[in-house]
């Protein structure tokens, strides 16, 4: 790698490549994951590693899925495949079980899939860089699917009770409010054209994830209020950074979790259930921002080699 490189999917079956892994999702083509997973596997040796990128929809999943043998490690699952995978592995892990969402998919000798849920992993580890690793008060979530699954089962590890859900609605397959109430926190919903109970949940909170797609959050940016003195946003999205809603809340005076820590922290448990080892978090770290920066002068984003066959 070279500075200023874009970095993309690896060629997974290149001449000595023994383990493979990728992302997979619709669109995935500008996914940051490449850049994270190669960044570790070169701090920890692993040099007939490689990780690529593929376009895959839901209605192809299950034939990626039985595709893969030995040689795979697993696949890192994104939008919209999340709950697709979860209904579609061997098994599932106890997080994955409780939310219904999987985002990691671990090959195991003899060919079981086990789906994995990092994405709590990856939240709790954005809020913790942001000094935040208990939390006294109210939550607010914003968004109700599957990643805001993943933030109600990460803000209950590390003390939530009570949570505000701010969504469209809360109905339908994915929801995360039977979730919260499986976890046991005291959940209610608050529509976002609600504008002043939009303001009430986000004045009395010590901590909001955003977990919408980007541009959705942003006209809750014109409804921030005075904030408590120790609230923490963590805004999933980063780019652009900050995003409205992260600038609306640092003038109000609080405090931003960055939105890329999410996917840092997501990435570092997904390289640890396929290699069985810890990887160097701050040689992640400094990739990432490093590509952040190069795709911020907003170079062109060159195809990833196929991983899949042209058929499937």
């Amino acid at each position: 790698m070279t500075a200023g490189e874009v970095l993309v999917g690896q060629d997974v079956h290149a001449a000595g490549v023994r383990h493979r892994a990728a992302v997979v999702g619709s669109p995935v083509a500008h996914s940051l994951s490449p850049t994270l997973h190669r960044a570790a596997y070169r701090s920890l040796g692993l040099t007939d590693w490689a990780y690529g990128v593929q376009d895959v929809t839901v209605d192809q999943l299950p034939a990626v899925m039985g595709g893969l043998d030995e040689t795979w490690a697993g696949l890192s699952v994104t939008m919209p495949l999340k709950l697709a995978a979860a209904a579609a592995v061997d098994v599932k892990d106890s997080v994955a079980s409780l939310l219904g969402v999987v985002n990691t998919l671990v090959v195991q000798p003899g060919g079981l899939i086990v789906g994995a849920n990092t994405d709590v992993a990856g939240i709790t580890g954005a809020l913790a860089d942001a000094g935040v690793t208990r939390v006294d008060g109210p939550v607010v979530i914003l968004g109700a699917r599957a990643t805001a699954s993943s933030a109600v089962a990460a803000l209950g590890s590390i003390g939530a009770r009570e949570l505000t859900l701010l969504a469209r609605n809360v109905g339908g397959p994915g929801s995360a409010l039977p979730v919260a109430h499986r976890a046991g926190l005291a959940a209610q919903h608050v529509r976002l054209t609600d504008e002043d109970g939009v303001r009430r949940a986000l004045a009395g909170a010590a901590v909001v994830v955003s977990t919408l797609p980007r541009g959705v959050a942003d006209p809750v940016a014109e409804l921030v209020p005075d904030l408590r003195p120790d609230a923490v946003l963590l805004d999933v999205v980063y780019d652009p950074t900050p995003t409205p809603l992260a600038a609306a809340w640092a003038a109000a005076g609080g405090r931003v979790a960055e939105g890329w820590g999410m996917l840092l922290h997501q990435a570092v448990d997904q390289v640890r259930l396929w290699t069985g080892r810890q990887p160097d978090v701050a040689v992640m770290r400094s990739a990432l921002l490093d590509q952040l920066a190069v795709r911020a002068t907003g170079v062109a984003i060159p195809d990833s080699p196929p991983v899949l066959p042209p058929a499937v």
